[in-house]
């Protein structure tokens, strides 16, 4: 169970906030589909199963990540009220930084995918925001519900 948990919160990461700088063009369940899938089949890739093939396979997670992520955007609301505060060389650092955090966090957790079904529930507009919820079924039948915004 906690397995699952580290997956759902793992592809929760990849896309939670995509569509923070607009770079979805088109409905937010398809884009969500077409990333999630583009993930999984780097995954699946025979190519780049094993230890390895560690990096080349974290390379290309992490240039999906990047195709779809306005990380200074997500820096900027991570930090709140204190990203004002700070000096434009302050702020590259702390871009470039946060970057490097979640993708030592969370990419070799994305690896751990192991054939969970990911179904698309529900898709909505929170004021500006597209909400599409999903839910993550494990092998042994367990349902991890994740919104991504």
């Amino acid at each position: 169970m906690m397995r699952s948990r580290v997956v759902g919160m793992g592809l929760a990461w990849l896309l939670l906030m995509a569509a923070a700088g607009g770079a979805w063009a088109g409905a937010p369940t398809d884009q969500l589909r077409g990333a999630i899938d583009r993930v999984i089949k780097t995954l699946d890739n025979p190519a780049l199963k094993g230890d390895s093939k560690v990096g080349e396979r974290r390379t290309a997670v992490r240039k999906i990540a990047n195709d779809i992520f306005d990380f200074g955007e997500i820096a900027r609301r991570s930090l709140g009220r204190h990203w004002q505060g700070r000096t434009d060389k302050e702020r590259e650092e702390f871009i470039s930084l946060f970057g490097d955090l979640l993708e030592r966090s969370y990419i070799s957790k994305i690896e751990l995918y192991g054939g969970e079904k990911i179904l698309y529930t529900n898709e909505r507009m929170d004021a500006e925001v597209a909400v599409v919820s999903t839910k993550v079924i494990t092998k042994n039948g367990t349902e991890v519900p994740i919104d991504y915004r």
